[in-house]
């Protein structure tokens, strides 16, 4: 690979999306309540997330499928490959709507510390969000919009990364977060952390959009190249996050409830800015993420019940966008908070990762599938490892739902 050749990836969109309203909230509620304790999750789900989207794109390059075509493919039986298909299709569904709610309610927030007024008009504002959502997924591809908004979510990154450094944090106290724990009443927090890394939504998106950039399996090392350094710094940027809410916000009993509230962080930084400045950063990404979700979602319809070539019909690909879109506005018009829409979205999230991990490290084990491009005995150690961890925390959270586990 030439370097005078090489642009950013479908990794670096990854990346952008999943530091979404989202990453910002669930890390800032982590270290505002927890300080620097739940660092751990975020290296785990950061890990987790380059190890199974380098199977999603590992799939896509040698198969050249979709990831749910090629889930389709892979059971044999035709009621357990609609059974399995309905599954997917519910479970994406339901995840990508509240995802998508979420998303809509982080723009929301934002445009509330840009201008106080937009209170009195929030149905508006997200009924137009989710109008916008709907028009570019449909109607256009502007890649000159979809530059600007990750460039100032980049600059919101950026922003942490400084103020981080600014507010001379405890390295010692950061460092023992690397140390497996769950602190009391941490357990919501740390599958929400997983979940608003790994979203299962990106990896079918990671999947669609490498088969557009490389043509061959040949590409595939390049291909896994841009993954693991555009999602490795997403991961470096949501421990930053996390670190400097921490740093700034744990043990003041600041209860965080809108973005005027998260943007205290900031102020060391941006003083009386920065309120604007996270308010910017929380819209854009809102708005980026809540036309990634349908995206996904599109895509997954389209794979299921239509061809993936440019010819066949985009009607199931249009329908999958437009049902999430419309459940996700109809999710954020209910009268719950911001913050709160948000942080469920992740937990959801953090439930429906073991279900799409399994089917990933079962294609990944398909030597009908992939050839020589399975699975070795270091991969399938990871995916078990993943499985266990995300299996336990999703069966110790229903449970303690259920009251069967303190």
């Amino acid at each position: 690979m030439k370097l005078t050749s090489y642009r950013p990836g479908p990794g670096m969109m990854v990346s952008a999306a999943f530091i979404g309203p989202g990453t910002v909230t669930a890390c800032t509620l982590a270290g505002a309540n927890f300080g620097f304790a739940l660092i751990w999750a975020l290296v785990f789900a950061t890990f987790t997330t380059i190890i199974l989207q380098s199977v999603a794109v590992r799939v896509a390059l040698v198969s050249r499928m979709g990831l749910a075509e090629a889930m389709m493919q892979s059971v044999s039986s035709t009621s357990l490959k609609w059974l399995a298909a309905l599954l997917l299709i519910l479970a994406l569904a339901l995840g990508n709507a509240a995802y998508e709610a979420g998303n809509i309610t982080g723009a929301i927030l934002g445009l509330e510390a840009l201008n106080d007024g937009i209170s009195d008009s929030r149905s508006f504002a997200i009924c137009a969000i989710g109008l916008l959502a709907g028009a570019v997924i449909l109607f256009s591809k502007p890649r000159w919009v979809e530059r600007i908004l990750i460039g100032m979510v980049l600059f919101m990154c950026l922003s942490f990364l400084v103020t981080f450094l600014i507010t001379r944090p405890n390295i010692p106290a950061i460092l023992e977060g690397f140390i497996p724990s769950i602190p009391q009443g941490g357990l919501l927090t740390a599958v929400a952390l997983i979940g608003t890394t790994i979203v299962p939504y990106n990896l079918f998106l990671h999947a669609a959009s490498v088969r557009q950039r490389w043509a061959e399996d040949s590409d595939l090392a390049e291909a896994q190249t841009d993954s693991a350094c555009s999602i490795g710094l997403g991961g470096l940027i949501s421990i930053t996050i996390l670190a400097t809410a921490a740093a700034s916000l744990f043990g003041t009993g600041k209860e965080i409830s809108s973005a005027v509230d998260m943007a205290q962080q900031l102020s060391p930084l941006f003083g009386s800015f920065a309120a604007a400045t996270l308010g910017a950063g929380l819209f854009a990404s809102g708005l980026t993420s809540a036309i990634t979700a349908p995206l996904a979602t599109g895509y997954i319809v389209q794979e299921i019940f239509g061809k993936t070539d440019s010819g066949s019909s985009r009607t199931p690909f249009r329908i999958g966008a437009l049902l999430v879109i419309l459940s996700g506005t109809f999710g954020a018009l209910l009268n719950y908070k911001p913050v709160e829409i948000i942080f469920v979205a992740q937990i959801a999230n953090g439930l429906l990762l073991p279900i799409i991990a399994f089917f990933l490290i079962k294609l990944a084990n398909d030597s009908a599938l992939l050839g020589g491009h399975v699975n070795g005995w270091k991969g399938n150690i990871a995916g078990a490892v993943i499985l266990a961890v995300t299996g336990l925390l999703g069966i110790r959270l229903i449970a303690k739902a259920l009251g069967w586990w303190p």
